[in-house]
């Protein structure tokens, strides 16, 4: 399986102004060339190969005038830039025509200077030192390894945040590293105020390290509301919340990761519910906390980690009842507000903390756990593999 390995790097002010010259060139070969793909859809004409689009952005291209420069950078991260609009379209026809899974994925967008910025470069275009790495066209960066590669990258993306911070991305390919086989399963239920409720009664509170600084936030918001666009001072406002934002980010994906670590390494089955994140953001009275949780990045480290480590993954569906169902006797008791956390069996009398009982039901539904009366097991779950680590820049679990 391939997983990906990222490290703060620090270049000097002439490799950034080279840099900002590569993540120029990659941006305007990519928008081109989207641009005329674009132009011969609405001619009702067939796409160009990727092919095509090569020696006409970049070959041909750096023979004209207004696009000489291009052969200023290395032309490996340019022609990665039209592999990765290739494999965009390839995902967005098999999504219309319903031979790729999940949400509908939409036709690529042209690329602003003002987001992420990103160049990937393969073998040939970079090299490993023990204090530094060379890119082609860029020279040798000062890196920071912060742990060693298991084996030699595949590829490298050098990558520049909103907040001015550079990162080299690598992709190796590693073996799976089967833990112990352990006879624990867990269920894990997901909220608000608690962030996860496990079957045996434990609870973990998240950080939340944007309700704890909002009203940091919300100066730093203010301050840059008030600065001219496009000036000095506006460019400085904006890094500093860029920087919060990234402060945030950190944190929360620290946390996360050591979670969902402890909790693969202590557990053979690891059931976890389904849950709409998208639909629950839609409510503006909980969109700011859901977000500040990560559940979905939570779920995709527990995917990644699971397939790591051989452990086995599933998630139930979320239509399944589990904070109304009684985990002794499995009566329903109906639907229940939120502001109740703790309930009583009309049937069998056993009392309930809400959060700690849908997590018992949760493994139950799972199919690893018995009850009292002996339920559970013979209930339908959609259980879902781990899905393998994404080696693109802007999706997937980096290994940790």
């Amino acid at each position: 399986m391939k997983a990906r390995f990222k490290y703060r790097i620090y270049p000097t002010p002439g490799q950034k102004y080279r840099l900002a010259k590569l993540f120029g060139c990659v941006r305007v070969v990519w928008n081109d060339s989207l641009a005329c793909c674009q132009e011969k859809y609405k001619l009702g004409e067939k796409k160009p190969t990727n092919s095509k689009l090569q020696k006409q952005f970049i070959t041909q291209s750096k023979k004209t005038e207004d696009r000489e420069w291009l052969s200023e950078v290395s032309a490996i991260p340019l022609q990665q830039s039209l592999n990765d609009l290739d494999q965009a379209y390839q995902n967005f026809f098999k999504s219309t025509k319903g031979q790729r899974k999940g949400k509908p994925i939409k036709p690529p967008k042209f690329k602003s200077r003002k987001s992420k910025q990103t160049a990937r470069f393969t073998k040939g275009g970079f090299k490993i030192g023990q204090h530094k790495v060379y890119l082609a066209k860029i020279g040798k960066l000062k890196i920071v390894w912060s742990r060693e590669l298991p084996g030699p990258p595949s590829s490298v993306t050098v990558i520049k945040d909103s907040a001015n911070r550079y990162f080299l991305s690598f992709v190796v390919e590693i073996q799976p590293e089967v833990l112990p086989k352990t006879d624990n399963s867990v269920g894990i239920d997901l909220g608000i105020k608690t962030f996860a409720t496990f079957s045996d009664g434990t609870k973990v509170d998240a950080p939340k390290p944007l309700k704890k600084r909002i009203k940091k936030l919300r100066k730093l918001s203010k301050s840059l509301s008030h600065k001219t666009k496009g000036s000095k001072r506006y460019e400085k406002a904006r890094v500093r919340v860029a920087k919060f934002h990234a402060k945030l980010k950190d944190t929360r994906t620290d946390f996360l990761h050591k979670l969902s670590t402890k909790i693969i390494r202590e557990n053979q089955t690891v059931v976890l519910e389904d849950l709409n994140v998208s639909g629950m953001i839609k409510n503006r009275k909980l969109s700011r906390a859901i977000s500040d949780l990560g559940w979905r990045t939570f779920r995709t480290f527990l995917e990644g980690k699971a397939e790591k480590y051989g452990r086995d993954f599933r998630v139930i569906s979320r239509w399944e009842p589990t904070s109304q169902t009684c985990s002794s006797c499995g009566f329903k008791g109906g639907k229940l507000d939120l502001k109740v956390r703790e309930w009583e069996c009309l049937n069998c009398g056993s009392k309930h903390d809400r959060d700690e009982n849908a997590a018992i039901n949760i493994l139950v539904a799972g199919g690893h756990l018995e009850t009292k009366n002996g339920r559970g097991g013979k209930r339908q779950t959609s259980v879902k593999v781990a899905a393998a680590s994404e080696t693109s820049t802007r999706r997937g679990v980096t290994a940790r």
